[in-house]
């Protein structure tokens, strides 16, 4: 199958579903998540003031990005908008892919939605697109994502010391990684 063949799917989960993100999908919700300091203060886009044009703008050129898969993180109950997911950039010759994910309301926090939407992601990536192995680095302040990762299956694989400026001083890069479950290589 081509990369972008499975960038189209719908991911089905058991409380949200994750679709491709769409222009439609840059609302004014969208724009408050990336320029709310609480909410996008581990995003490396905290650095930049973001406007409904820009964002559509950045989901336009992802959408014809086959290094990339981007998904709209959607309640299935009421079909909610609420957060993003992306998978890439994505390496088809070492099979790789990193994930980066943003929980947007923060009425969803705390609840699981991210463990759900790691969790369908990487089987997306291993079951749709056929990659051996997924990876995300996170702040080491941001325990919350560290957990998810964990809860989905992830392993620390490393520290880079002092890597990230975070709130005023340097902090460590958590790196984490998932490699595909023996017996599910069907390459």
């Amino acid at each position: 199958m081509l990369m972008s063949e499975g960038f189209s799917r719908v991911v089905e989960g058991e409380r949200i579903n994750l679709r491709p993100l769409r222009i439609e999908d840059v609302t004014d919700a969208y724009c408050r998540w990336m320029n709310d300091p609480v909410t996008n203060q581990f995003l490396e886009s905290r650095f930049f003031q973001h406007s409904r044009e820009s964002l559509k703008e950045y989901v336009r050129s992802k959408s014809g990005d086959t290094s990339y898969a981007f998904f709209a993180v959607i309640l299935k109950d009421g079909g909610r908008h609420i957060g993003n997911i992306k998978l890439g950039p994505i390496d088809s010759v070492h099979r790789l892919g990193d994930i980066g994910i943003l929980m947007g309301e923060k009425d969803c926090w705390g609840k699981g939605y991210a463990t759900e939407a790691i969790r369908l992601i990487v089987r997306y990536a291993f079951n749709v697109l056929d990659l051996h192995k997924v990876t995300a680095g996170c702040y080491a302040p941001n325990e919350g994502a560290i957990k998810a990762f964990m809860r989905a299956g992830f392993s620390k694989e490393g520290v880079r010391k002092e890597h990230c400026y975070y709130n005023g001083s340097f902090v460590d890069d958590v790196l984490l990684g998932l490699v595909r479950p023996v017996g599910n290589n069907h390459r």
